[in-house]
């Protein structure tokens, strides 16, 4: 119980910095005892000019192969919005060239930030869908389960996620839930096999970039649900 209460801590405080708020919270406090620093206002959203030159950089420097390619199925029956607004990242390219910058074993990986500090996000915020804030969101944060990374407001998410790594349902009711990773999951697993170094009291900051080389809407499932595949640059030391 201990220790989900800390990772609990953890995430209210390091996954506070999923989008571009007046005001941010992050980890440079203690995750135990709860300090939390007034990070500076929020950085103005990255061009999209500047993600375009980061993923060409990436194609070039960091070729993806066909084992570095996971698909995130959504469910816009539990979570309208979130899916509408990741849709939308995904369709406008948002996500190309961005990074996982924090990956905790046992707990989740975090991506979609154009700073690749935590502390950025897309321009538009959404509204937050689960029980907390007053939506029935029924899907409950298990293994392969996507969800969105916030600030305070539960109203703040905007293009920062992350990917659970096993039973996180303490997460229920706090975090919209809004897809899962159907295909490719082992991919995901193996951001667990890069060096990480400690960062905000954590192990969680990656040496060698996780970087998402190519985001992009494929045919939905049989059910007609939006899929996403994610193609990753070779992010593994040979």
């Amino acid at each position: 119980m201990k220790k989900k209460l800390l990772v609990c801590m953890t995430l209210a405080l390091a996954m506070l910095t999923g989008c571009s708020t007046p005001a941010y919270t992050n980890t440079t406090g203690t995750a135990s005892s709860g300090d939390a620093e007034t990070a500076p206002a929020a950085a103005e959203a990255v061009p999209e000019e500047a993600v375009s030159s980061a993923a060409a950089s990436v194609s070039a420097e960091n070729p993806a192969s066909d084992e570095n390619v996971f698909i995130i199925t959504l469910y816009p029956d539990v979570a309208p919005i979130t899916c509408e607004n990741f849709e939308s990242l995904v369709s406008e390219g948002f996500y190309n060239g961005l990074t996982f910058h924090r990956v905790i074993d046992g707990f989740m990986a975090q991506g979609g930030d154009p700073l690749g500090t935590g502390t950025g996000g897309s321009p538009n915020k959404i509204k937050g869908e689960f029980s907390s804030n007053g939506v029935d969101n029924t899907l409950s944060h298990q293994r392969g389960v996507v969800s969105m990374a916030r600030s305070g407001d539960p109203d703040s998410a905007s293009s920062q996620f992350f990917i659970c790594y096993g039973d996180e349902s303490f997460l229920d009711g706090s975090y919209a839930a809004f897809g899962e990773v159907t295909q490719g999951m082992e991919v995901v697993d193996n951001f667990l096999n890069v060096e990480r170094v400690m960062s905000g009291g954590e192990l969680s900051s990656p040496t060698t970039p996780i970087t998402m080389q190519e985001v992009k809407m494929i045919d939905a499932d049989e059910n007609g649900n939006p899929r996403v595949q994610v193609t990753m640059a070779d992010f593994l030391t040979k």
